[in-house]
């Protein structure tokens, strides 16, 4: 028995174990924060004592306040999330994207889960306890991509949030069984032209959104891809519109 433990420990020491890139996350915020347009770098502090970037953008007439959580392997500035961060200030959202977890640069998705969840979920609980006492006011929470999975394993393991509405944009798949009957409003976007494994499942969060709280609903996306190229206007105003009817709502 001691002799059959002792090899399967030697095996599973001999696999493949992925490592959160701290020396990544680094090198990106040398190059964001000094290149920086809109918003002010903070560094928000995980339950472990490790810093890590925020971008915020304070809105000058708030209807309200958005924590951004970007997909895989990025930064709180880049692409979407840059773009879309800038966007809902404009439209009067005062926003933190905050920096994900993120692996080596030729790291595979799988490699993110469930190594680096943990603490993908310590950051957006931080965020959220920072912008709730930054700001007054309702704050919902916006993801992308990876970024949307770790949402929903946020959301499987707090039992209290700021959060009042979550916008999950191009998640590939469906949601967990956890998220069914959200307490708090959902909207589930995706594009026309999305991932092949987030429009397979459009069907099972349809059903999930219909079990959500009021307010709740899925929006496709016409002519966008996984990434919204060319179609961000249209998808920061979905996101304006949809935030400002249910946040409006007295029970949220």
């Amino acid at each position: 028995m001691f002799l059959r433990t002792f090899l399967l420990a030697l095996c599973v020491l001999a696999l493949p174990v992925g490592a959160q890139d701290y020396a990544r996350e680094k090198r990106w915020a040398d190059e964001v924060v000094p290149g920086l347009v809109v918003g002010d770098a903070v560094w928000l502090e995980t339950s472990a004592g490790r810093t890590y970037l925020a971008i915020h953008a304070p809105a000058s007439k708030p209807k309200g306040a958005v924590v951004i959580v970007h997909g895989i392997g990025v930064h709180p500035d880049h692409s979407l999330i840059g773009t879309l961060r800038a966007k809902l200030t404009d439209l009067g959202w005062t926003t933190l994207s905050i920096q994900m977890p993120v692996e080596a640069a030729d790291a595979r998705p799988e490699a993110y889960y469930p190594a680096l969840f943990p603490e993908a979920v310590d950051r957006i609980a931080r965020a959220g306890a920072w912008l709730s006492a930054k700001q007054p006011g309702p704050i919902a929470i916006v993801s992308h991509s990876m970024g949307a999975w770790m949402t929903n394993a946020y959301f499987d393991e707090a039992l209290a949030s700021p959060y009042r509405a979550w916008v999950c944009i191009g998640i590939t798949g469906g949601f967990s069984l956890a998220t069914w009957f959200s307490p708090r409003p959902v909207l589930d976007v995706y594009g026309e032209q999305d991932h092949p494994n987030s429009l397979a499942a459009a069907w099972r969060r349809r059903i999930t959104v219909a079990l959500a709280a009021d307010g709740s609903r899925q929006v496709m996306m016409p002519g966008a891809n996984h990434f919204h190229h060319g179609r961000e206007d249209a998808l920061a105003r979905e996101i304006d519109a949809w935030l400002s009817a249910v946040l409006a709502q007295p029970n949220r």
